[in-house]
C-alpha cells in the first residue's frame, strides 16, 4: 500500500482532533515551523483508553488503541517514550501520534517504563521495555493482533530503546539484560533517535548529557557499548528512520554516521531526513514528517 491510495483518505481524517496538514502539526502555528517541547505538549489529546499494566510498578504500564472500524487482527507498532529516559516525562504526548497511526490500520501499544529516578535506570529501564514488548502475548490473548507483524518506533531516547530492543535475540542467559524467548520485531523506526549513546554523553546539555550516566549508573564498565545501537550492527532487522535536519539534539550527522554504518554492515536502512524539521515533529502527527513516517509505517507493517 502506498501513500498516493490513502492520499483522500488523510486528507479529509481528523487526526488527534485536528485535521492532516503538511504545513505544520495539530495544536496552532509554531515559528518558522520548527516544533518546540512546548507545542508537542499542547497537542489535542485523543479519546483516553484504559491503561494496561505489564507489570506491578506504576510506570509499568502501557496504551493500546486499536484501528477504528475495522476487524483484525492487527500489525503491532510498540512506541516508546523519550526525553532522555527521565522520570518527569510519561508517555502522554505520544497518545495524538498513537491514535493518529492507529488510523492507518495497525494497532499502537504506547508503552512507559521507569527510569533511573524510580527503580529504573539498569537494568530496569531495559527490562521494562523488553517485558512491554513481551506483554503484547498477553494481549493478543484477548485484542486482535497480529504477532507476527511486530515494528518498534521510539522518539529519541526511546528510539536507543528501540533499537536495542531489536537486537534483544542475542542475549546470553546470565545477562542482566536477558529474557527468554523475545518476542521478535520485524523492523524498527526511529523518531529523531539516539543511534550513539557516546555521541550523546559528549554533547552534554545539548543532548542527554548526565543522562546517560544516569541510564547507566551501576551498570558493568562495557554497558554503554551493550546497549548503543552504534555499537551492535548489524541489528539484522530493517530500520527507518525519521529525522529533521534542525534537530540539535540528535543532529543530522550523527544520524547519518550510523545510517552509513548500518549500511555498510549489511542492515536494511532507509532514512527521511526533512529540511523544516526539528526534534519534535517526528512525534507530531500533521507536522513536517508526519508523510514520512506514515511511508514507514506502511512499508514496515502493511506491504
Amino acid at each position: 500500500m502506498k501513500l498516493p491510495a490513502l492520499a483522500a483518505v488523510f486528507a479529509s481524517a481528523a487526526l488527534a482532533g485536528c485535521a492532516v496538514t503538511d504545513s505544520g502539526p495539530p495544536g496552532g502555528p509554531v515559528d518558522a515551523g520548527v516544533l518546540e517541547w512546548r507545542d508537542l505538549r499542547r497537542l489535542p489529546q485523543p479519546a483516553p483508553v484504559p491503561p494496561l499494566s505489564y507489570g506491578t510498578e506504576p510506570h509499568q504500564t502501557g496504551e493500546l488503541r486499536l484501528p477504528p472500524g475495522v476487524p483484525g487482527p492487527f500489525p503491532v507498532l510498540v512506541l516508546v517514550r523519550g526525553l532522555c529516559w527521565e522520570a518527569a516525562v510519561g508517555h502522554d504526548y505520544l497518545r495524538p501520534l498513537a491514535d493518529a497511526l492507529a488510523t492507518l490500520g495497525v494497532a499502537t501499544w504506547t508503552v512507559d517504563y521507569r527510569s533511573p529516578e524510580n527503580g529504573g535506570g539498569w537494568p530496569g529501564t531495559f527490562l521494562d521495555v523488553a517485558r512491554a514488548t513481551d506483554h503484547l502475548r498477553v494481549l493478543a490473548q484477548t485484542y486482535p493482533l497480529d504477532l507476527g507483524r511486530v515494528v518498534v518506533a521510539g522518539h529519541a531516547s526511546g528510539g536507543q530503546l528501540a533499537l536495542w530492543l531489536a537486537t534483544r535475540r542475542r542475549l546470553k542467559q546470565g545477562d542482566a539484560l536477558f529474557i527468554r524467548d523475545p518476542l521478535a520485531v520485524r523492523g524498527v523506526i526511529g523518531l529523531a533517535a539516539i543511534t550513539d549513546l557516546d555521541a550523546q554523553r559528549d554533547a552534554g546539555d545539548a543532548g542527554c548529557g548526565d543522562a546517560v550516566d544516569a541510564l547507566l549508573a551501576g551498570a558493568p564498565d562495557d554497558a554503554l557499548k551493550r546497549v548503543s545501537p552504534a555499537s551492535l550492527l548489524p541489528l539484522g532487522v530493517p530500520q527507518w528512520f525519521v529525522h529533521g535536519a534542525l534537530d540539535t539534539r540528535v543532529p543530522e550527522a550523527e544520524i547519518m554516521a550510523y545510517v552509513e554504518r548500518a549500511r555498510r554492515r549489511g542492515d536494511a536502512v532507509t532514512v527521511g531526513i526533512t529540511s523544516a524539521a526539528g526534534h519534535y515533529e517526528p512525534a507530531a502527527p500533521g507536522s513536517a514528517t508526519w508523510m514520512t513516517l506514515q511511508q514507514a509505517v506502511i512499508d514496515s507493517l502493511l506491504e
